[in-house]
């Protein structure tokens, strides 16, 4: 790796990085708070907000090859990723702030129509078109491996960045904006703000190489052969045994988190009786970076999958202490073995960049044709089919033991629930992470295709 042309500066990886921190202010708004926002400040049913929730997903998760597709034929001054990256901003940012302006005195049937609708086309149209030419960019600004697994760590400490300020202050601000449905509504806008600035640095700055310096071949060539059909596409991902292990591992690892993301404030609310915890327990992921500074180091000497698995092993033990505490609502242990947990977790969120680049390699090596778009819609079904199934998970949980959002205080059957869906589901998945990555070795594979090939 050390070896390989270098084709990235430091200022062009902070802008890489800034296109994660501009749409997790989408993500983490709608995955963390849509909920409490629906059944708090609008009074709608959380069972029928899961549900709606889920049904969008399933919509969603189609359109995601679609559109990696579509990246894989697009040929455009500004590249094929790029132009997708930039303009998708706009139209996700102004849906971002109509999903929290559901009108508070329609009729349930029309709000639930309402949701639906731009939930639906700010997830399966516009940040799906955002985040796979995001995703895709990394495989197309730089050619050399350690530069990939570094954008993915950029990518995952501006991410964690983003993440921490929208869980740190979201309650906060939305109180000092007068709370209520016009307290979500002011916090939507400025969040959309932050996005469009930090989504248009990152598309501006970066800029793809040459389709003939990426593929080998003049551009009229590479399209010609990337005009296959979409199925024929779709086959020769859905064969490849390493796309499937990867797809499996960002659905269950984003499930995870959104089952945590969502239960936080209910959590912290009616178990621990303090809503601003939060920001203390969202400070944990700030360690993660501490994973990420040392794992391009580890990477180059022992190599993704030794790294991606022994991290792992240590995160699931550290996940069962988690869920210990949580039940107890023992909050000081909570909150170091959370750090610790995040800086096990980081090592493998920092590299998976780096494997679908790995694994979009592997098709190649065994077809002959690039795919990357497509290979890169993993992360993009992963981050929002797994999320609205975290999110539809806790609605569900929630209406079937009796939530009731206007209530001062929950039965005990909730808390329970609360406590199940903080701590014990994200257990069970990142046990499941690991034996998946068990069986992704797909740098070996890779280098025995090479060895056939010379």
């Amino acid at each position: 790796m050390d070896n390989q042309k270098k084709y990235l500066s430091f200022p062009q990886k902070l802008a890489y990085g800034a296109g994660d921190f501009a749409s997790n202010f989408f993500y983490m708004l709608v995955s963390s708070f849509v909920m409490i926002y629906l059944t708090d400040a609008i009074g709608m049913d959380p069972g029928i907000v899961g549900t709606l929730i889920m049904v969008s997903k399933c919509l969603d998760g189609v359109t995601d090859v679609i559109f990696g597709h579509l990246i894989d034929k697009t040929h455009s001054r500004m590249g094929k990723a790029r132009p997708w990256m930039f303009y998708s901003a706009f139209p996700l940012a102004l849906c971002m702030v109509l999903m929290f302006m559901v009108p508070a005195n329609a009729g349930s049937g029309f709000q639930y129509a309402y949701f639906f609708v731009f939930y639906t086309a700010a997830n399966a149209l516009f940040y799906t078109a955002n985040n796979i030419s995001y995703a895709t960019m990394s495989a197309l600004i730089t050619k050399n491996d350690s530069e990939r697994v570094s954008l993915g760590s950029f990518r995952y400490i501006f991410a964690t960045a983003a993440a921490m300020v929208v869980m740190s202050i979201t309650v906060l601000l939305v109180g000092r904006f007068g709370g209520g449905t016009a307290g979500w509504r002011t916090v939507a806008i400025i969040y959309a703000l932050v996005l469009i600035v930090f989504n248009s640095l990152a598309a501006l700055v970066c800029k793809e190489l040459p389709e003939e310096e990426m593929t080998g071949t003049k551009s009229g060539e590479a399209a010609s052969k990337e005009a296959e059909s979409f199925w024929t596409s779709l086959k020769t991902l859905l064969t490849n045994k390493y796309y499937l292990l990867l797809l499996a591992i960002y659905l269950l690892f984003y499930t995870s988190n959104n089952l945590a993301s969502s239960i936080n404030v209910y959590y912290f609310q009616y178990v621990i009786g303090n809503t601003e915890i939060m920001g203390v327990i969202s400070m944990a992921s700030l360690v993660m970076m501490v994973g990420l500074i040392f794992n391009p180091m580890l990477v180059r000497k022992f190599g993704m999958y030794k790294v991606n698995l022994v991290s792992y092993v240590v995160t699931t033990v550290l996940a069962a202490g988690v869920a210990a505490a949580a039940f107890a609502a023992n909050l000081p242990l909570l909150i170091v073995l959370s750090f610790a947990r995040s800086i096990a977790m980081a090592f493998l969120i920092g590299s998976l960049n780096a494997l679908v680049a790995e694994v979009a390699r592997n098709s190649f090596l065994r077809t002959g044709r690039h795919n990357e778009g497509m290979m890169f819609s993993c992360s993009s079904i992963g981050i929002k089919v797994g999320g609205g199934v975290g999110v539809a998970i806790t609605g569900w949980i929630l209406s079937a033991v009796g939530y009731v959002g206007t209530a001062a205080e929950q039965s005990g059957a909730v808390l329970t629930a609360i406590k199940f869906i903080f701590g014990g589901l994200p257990l069970v998945l990142t046990i499941l992470i690991t034996v998946c990555l068990f069986f992704l070795n797909v740098e070996k594979d890779n280098a025995r295709l090479e060895g056939k090939a010379a």
